[in-house]
């Protein structure tokens, strides 16, 4: 924090000359035990006043608000041999970002102590939630009636709203966030001034007016227009990255790419470097040959805009991935979906993120909700491909397409879950499956009309389709469902 910013914030808060939920006063108390529980007690606090900053200023005296200095030296204190800081950190859970700042107002050594509020669940100290009645510092289990508030509250705060970036001057928006993208993606004039834009992007929750007089960007701001996304502490594990292998296994790397924009700048460069990337096939046309891609361009795409989407952001040190093997392509991204991967096709998406996905629509850098992942595999049955894979892990969630491969090569599982998509795609669409169209679907001859039955009935047995009505059994014009229909 610049020094005349320092000095602006520091009078700003001291003009308030009283305590609050989110703001602690003192003149030289130092006890690190006592900082570390006022650091949770202030941070649940702002989370329930819905305040996007919490405050400890030393050298305020107590009764008046007037700035007095302090002896307090917080970069000089150790506990038991550890720095304060790196020592606070360690006893909050989660961690927090904690910034501490000492300068001099008005002939006076002064320090705040900068933290965000909780977000996903209660800061604890040492093991325990603390919470701020009045002026008074308690146990957070001490008092009910604010902790089912703060739950209630904690559940519905979204990642965008959080800051990303504190106390940033009006003239350096501009070097952290591309602001000529936001209006060219939404094609609409660029203004003449630059309050102006600064007050389109307040309105759009991309940034909002800090205390001091200067700007916060929120993470929905850095997330997707940062020119570069390592600016951005919090969000630089957030990069997309384009990991190519040497043959079907992580043995071997080839290159790797990182696209550090933003989502909105970074979407389009890295839709086009995969499907640039992927491998090709020559098909002869008419005596002509003819470049065919391997993997359809809108299932790509489609599939790297969920993972962007849909990623948990407080899984940390993970981002969205996209692996390329010389067999099959993996999107992953960090956090478990809200929904079961068997219904991905037909059920309206849920989101961690609305936020981000409702302006990724308007910025038409995704699909409609719902729509997605049945142009993936209504253009993966276009490709003659097999089914794409969703499948979770631990802490993520993945998509694999796989390359082209002939129906006698798949096993019994790969071909029930083709099976299965088909009657999904086909009920989504007004049809039903049928033992005709499920062969069109697998490239299966004609002649061959009892390996159809084989495969429909494999996912029978497994509960992923089921017959519908009188036709059961009447061979051809049969109808099989999926099993939620």
């Amino acid at each position: 924090m610049e020094s005349l910013e320092f000095q602006n914030l520091v009078k700003h808060l001291a003009s308030l000359r009283q305590e609050t939920e989110w703001l602690e006063f003192k003149h030289n108390n130092e006890n690190p035990n006592e900082i570390g529980e006022y650091i949770s007690a202030l941070s649940n606090s702002a989370a329930l006043v819905g305040r996007y900053n919490a405050y400890i200023l030393w050298g305020i005296e107590d009764a008046t608000g007037r700035i007095i200095g302090t002896s307090f030296r917080p970069n000089e204190t150790k506990v038991k041999g550890q720095e304060l800081e790196s020592w606070l950190t360690c006893l909050l859970d989660p961690q927090i970002d904690l910034r501490i700042h000492e300068g001099e107002v008005d002939g006076n050594h002064m320090v705040l102590f900068e933290f965000a509020p909780a977000t996903h669940r209660p800061i604890r100290f040492n093991g325990e939630e603390f919470i701020r009645v009045g002026t008074y510092k308690k146990k957070l289990k001490n008092c009910p009636e604010k902790e089912r508030d703060l739950g209630r509250i904690l559940d519905q705060i979204a990642f965008e709203k959080g800051i990303a970036k504190k106390n940033v001057p009006a003239d350096q928006i501009p070097s952290l966030l591309d602001c000529p993208a936001y209006f060219d993606l939404l094609k609409l004039p660029y203004p003449e001034n630059r309050s102006a834009i600064l007050e389109r992007f307040v309105s759009e929750k991309l940034i909002s007016q800090s205390d001091g007089g200067s700007y916060d960007i929120s993470n929905l701001g850095a997330i997707l227009f940062a020119k570069n996304l390592e600016s951005f502490d919090r969000l630089a594990r957030k990069t997309l990255r384009i990991i190519f292998y040497r043959g079907d296994s992580r043995m071997e790397t080839i290159k790797e790419y990182e696209v550090k924009k933003g989502y909105a700048l970074g979407f389009e460069e890295a839709a086009a470097y995969i499907n640039d990337q992927l491998p090709q096939n020559e098909h002869i046309v008419e005596a002509f040959r003819e470049e065919v891609r391997m993997y359809p361009k809108i299932a790509v795409r489609e599939l790297l805009a969920n993972a962007l989407i849909h990623q948990d952001f407080n899984v940390i040190g993970a981002g969205p991935m996209v692996e390329i093997f010389a067999n099959r392509v993996e999107i992953s991204n960090p956090g478990l979906p809200l929904i079961d991967t068997l219904r991905f096709i037909d059920e309206t998406p849920k989101s961690r993120n609305e936020i981000l996905a409702r302006l990724m629509r308007r910025l038409s850098l995704c699909e409609e909700r719902g729509s997605g992942v049945d142009k993936v595999i209504f253009h993966i049955e276009l490709f003659q491909l097999p089914a794409p894979d969703f499948r979770k892990t631990a802490q993520s969630t993945i998509a694999v397409l796989y390359g082209p491969r002939q129906l006698k090569e798949m096993d019994s599982k790969e071909r029930t879950r083709a099976a299965y998509q088909h009657a999904c795609l086909q009920l989504v669409s007004g049809k039903k499956m049928t033992n005709e169209s499920l062969r069109k679907r697998l490239g299966i001859k004609t002649s061959s009309y009892s390996l159809a039955s084989r495969i429909i009935r494999d996912a029978m047995q497994e509960k992923l389709v089921k017959p519908q009505g009188d036709k059961v059994g009447a061979g051809k014009s049969a109808f099989y469902l999926p099993f939620w229909a």
